[in-house]
C-alpha cells in the first residue's frame, strides 16, 4: 500500500467518507487523486457507500499499532528534588498524573496493550494496572546502571508494532493513532541554539543522521513509532550487543545514531510548536504550570521553605550534586545564595541514628572541621550547609593530599572530645549480619564465615593494646572530604560519628583507597609521626580489615533494602580479605 493509499484509507476508516475537500484535508492528498483512489478502492473491496469495509480494514492490518512501551524505570536525577519523593510520570501537572494522561491518550486512539517498564520507585506505578484495563507491568532491576536500551530489551517480547514513549512527556493533543504507516521519531522545529538531540533529514524527511546539540533544525521531543521491520533490526541489534554491554550505558536514541545504516528508515514527524512537553528540571515545569511556582507538593521544598522563612517560588537552581550510597544531596539556591540539601536514603533509619548525627555534625562545626554545618532534622534526617565553591577531593595517589587529611584527622583525635554513645565497627557489624539472617533471606556469601573469622582474630589482638577510644569521624573516604585551593581541608557528613577507635577514620581512608599493605604503612607512619611502633601499626591495619569487614556487611543490608551498590561491596569484600589474611598469616594469629 501507497502512503497515500493509506492516508486516505486510514481518513475514510476514521471519519467516514466526505466530500472530497474535507477528505483531503484529513488525507493530504491532492482532490484529483481521491477521484481516481475512491474507484480503485471499491474494485479492491475497500470501500463501499457506507465507508469502509472489512476488506478495508483487513488490507490496514499490517499498518495497525500493537502496542506502546512505556518507559519509567530511571530516576530523572535532572528533576530534583521532586524525583527524590516521587518517580517523574506520577507527578500532577495541570491537575492531572503525567503518566494516567498519556495511557488515557494511548486507550483513547485504540491501543489497549501498554507495557510500563519499572525500577526506580516501582510500586508506586503498581495501582496503574488495576485502573486501566490492558496496562501490564515489567521489571527493569537495573535501572540504577544501565540506560533505556536496557528496557527495551526487557520489553523485547512486546515490541512489534509499537509506540516508545517515555512516562514524563505531555501532550497538548493527543498525538497517538491506532495505524500507523512508517516508523518515525516525533519532532519539533527550533531556530535557537539547544543542547537537544536533533536529527538530520534526507530529501524523504527520515532521519540521515543524529547530533547532540545545534541551532536551527528538527529535534527529537516526545515519543517514537516502530514499525514491525524497525522492530526486529533494532532488537537484534540489542540482542547482539547484551552479552557485550557496549549499550548498556547509553541511550536507545545512541544505538539509532550509531546504527543508521543497519535500521530501515525512520521519519521525522514533525508537530506543532508547544504540542509537547519534556521537563527537564523544576523550573521548567513551573514555567509550564503555574501551581508549581508556590506549591510544589514537596516536602523538601516545604522544609527548605519553613528554615529560610521563603517561598517557595524563591527556592530555584536545584541540581543533583551526590547521589551517595546513603543519601541523595542537591545545590539549591535562595537569594541568589547556594546551599546543599542532604536527603536521607530509604531505610538507612535502621542503621543511623540521626539523633547522633546531629550533634556530631554541632561538634565539628564547633572545632572548624566542617564549618559548612547550618541546620539539620534530628527525627527526619534531612540536613542543610553552605555549598562550597572550587573544591575537588582528595587524590589517593597523592602523599601531599594524605599529609592534609591526616592533619585533620589528628587535630580531630588530639581534641579528646567525647560524647555518649560509641561506634564500634566489630559490633555493629553483628547487628546488622543478625537482621540479613532473619529478615533479608541470609547470606548467599559462601565465603563468609570464613572472612569473619579472620576479621574477628585480627579484632581481638586490638582489644587491649592501649589505643584508647575518641570522638571520630568513622566514616573518612575521600568523597567526604573537601579541599580548596585556599588550603582548606574540610570534613562532612558525619553519620557514623560517635566515640570509635581512631582507627576507624585511618581504616577507613585506606579501605577506600584500595592501597596494598605498603602504602597503608606509609600512611599509618604519618599519621603516628614520633608515636609509630609495631603495635599502633598491627592496631591500624586490623582496623582496616574491621572497618572493610563492616561496611561489607553493611552493603550486604543495603541490597537486601533494594539499593545498587556496585562495585563498592565488591571491594569492601576485597579489603576486607587481603587486610585480615595478611594480618593473620605475618602474625601468626
Amino acid at each position: 500500500m501507497t502512503r497515500n493509499e493509506f492516508n486516505l484509507l486510514y481518513a475514510i476508516k476514521k471519519h467516514g467518507i466526505q466530500n472530497y475537500r474535507r477528505m483531503r484535508d484529513l488525507a493530504d492528498v491532492s482532490l484529483g487523486y481521491i477521484s481516481q483512489a475512491m474507484a480503485e478502492f471499491k474494485e479492491r473491496g475497500w470501500i463501499d457507500d457506507d465507508g469502509i469495509t472489512e476488506g478495508g480494514i483487513e488490507a490496514l492490518l499490517p499498518y495497525k499499532v500493537d502496542s506502546a512501551i512505556v518507559m519509567a524505570a530511571g530516576m530523572s536525577t535532572r528533576f530534583v528534588p521532586l524525583s527524590l519523593e516521587r518517580p517523574k510520570g506520577l507527578l500532577v501537572v495541570k491537575n492531572e498524573v503525567l503518566i494516567e494522561r498519556q495511557i488515557e491518550q494511548l486507550q483513547e486512539a485504540g491501543i489497549k496493550d501498554i507495557v510500563l517498564v519499572l525500577g526506580y520507585k516501582k510500586e508506586a506505578f503498581f495501582y496503574l494496572e488495576d485502573k486501566y484495563e490492558g496496562v501490564r507491568i515489567v521489571i527493569n532491576p537495573e535501572y540504577n546502571t544501565k540506560n533505556n536500551t536496557n528496557t527495551l530489551y526487557l520489553a523485547q517480547r512486546f515490541i512489534k508494532n509499537s509506540y516508545i514513549c517515555s512516562s514524563d512527556d505531555y501532550f497538548e493533543e493527543n498525538p497517538f493513532e491506532e495505524y500507523v504507516y512508517q516508523s518515525y521519531y516525533a519532532a519539533i522545529h527550533v531556530h535557537e541554539k539547544t543542547d537537544e538531540w536533533y536529527m538530520i533529514p534526507d530529501s524523504k524527511m527520515c532521519i540521515a543522521g543524529v547530533r547532540k546539540s545545534g541551532d536551527d533544525g528538527y529535534i527529537m521531543l516526545g515519543h517514537a513509532y516502530w514499525d514491525q521491520s524497525f522492530s526486529a533490526a533494532f532488537l537484534q541489534i540489542l540482542n547482539e550487543d547484551h552479552g557485550v554491554g557496549s549499550y548498556d550505558s547509553v541511550l536507545w536514541e545512541d544505538v539509532l545514531a550509531l546504527n543508521l545504516k543497519k535500521l530501515p528508515a525512520m521519519e521525522i514527524k514533525v508537530y506543532p510548536d508547544d504540542s509537547i512537553f519534556e521537563f527537564d528540571s523544576l523550573d521548567e515545569l513551573r514555567r509550564f504550570d503555574d501551581d508549581y511556582v508556590n506549591h510544589t507538593h514537596s516536602k523538601i521544598i516545604r522544609n527548605i521553605v519553613n528554615y529560610f522563612g521563603c517561598s517557595e517560588s524563591d527556592v530555584v537552581g536545584f541540581k543533583l550534586i551526590k547521589e551517595g550510597l546513603t543519601n541523595s544531596s542537591f545545590i539549591f539556591e535562595v537569594a541568589g545564595e547556594r546551599y546543599v540539601y542532604r536527603n536521607p536514603g530509604e531505610g538507612t533509619e535502621a542503621i543511623i541514628s540521626r539523633e547522633h548525627e546531629k550533634r556530631s555534625l554541632e561538634l565539628a562545626k564547633s572545632i572548624g572541621v566542617d564549618p559548612t554545618f547550618m541546620h539539620m532534622d534530628a527525627k527526619a534526617g534531612w540536613k542543610i550547609s553552605h555549598f562550597v565553591d572550587g573544591i575537588r577531593v582528595p587524590d589517593y595517589a597523592s602523599f601531599d593530599d594524605s599529609k592534609r587529611v591526616l592533619a585533620v584527622m589528628r587535630e580531630l583525635h588530639g581534641r579528646k572530645l567525647s560524647v555518649d554513645w560509641e561506634f564500634l565497627p566489630w559490633d555493629e557489624a553483628a547487628k546488622i549480619e543478625e537482621i540479613l539472617r532473619t529478615e533479608k533471606g541470609g547470606i548467599a556469601d559462601k565465603g563468609f564465615d570464613e572472612l569473619k573469622a579472620n576479621v574477628e582474630k585480627c579484632y581481638e589482638r586490638t582489644v587491649g593494646d592501649g589505643v584508647e577510644m575518641c570522638f571520630c569521624h568513622c566514616d573518612t573516604y575521600a568523597p567526604n572530604w573537601m579541599l580548596t585551593d585556599r588550603g582548606d581541608t574540610i570534613l562532612i557528613d558525619w553519620e557514623y560519628a560517635g566515640n570509635a577507635d581512631p582507627g576507624c577514620d585511618v581504616g577507613t581512608y585506606i579501605m577506600d583507597s584500595m592501597w596494598e599493605v605498603e602504602d597503608a604503612e606509609r600512611f599509618i607512619r604519618e599519621y603516628c609521626q614520633d608515636s609509630f611502633d609495631e603495635t599502633l601499626l598491627f592496631h591500624h591495619l586490623a582496623y582496616t580489615a574491621i572497618l572493610s569487614y563492616y561496611w561489607y556487611v553493611w552493603a550486604l543490608y543495603r541490597e537486601a533494602c533494594g539499593a545498587v551498590m556496585g562495585e563498592s561491596l565488591y571491594n569492601w569484600h576485597v579489603m576486607a580479605k587481603r587486610y585480615s589474611k595478611y594480618l593473620v598469616k605475618e602474625f601468626n594469629l
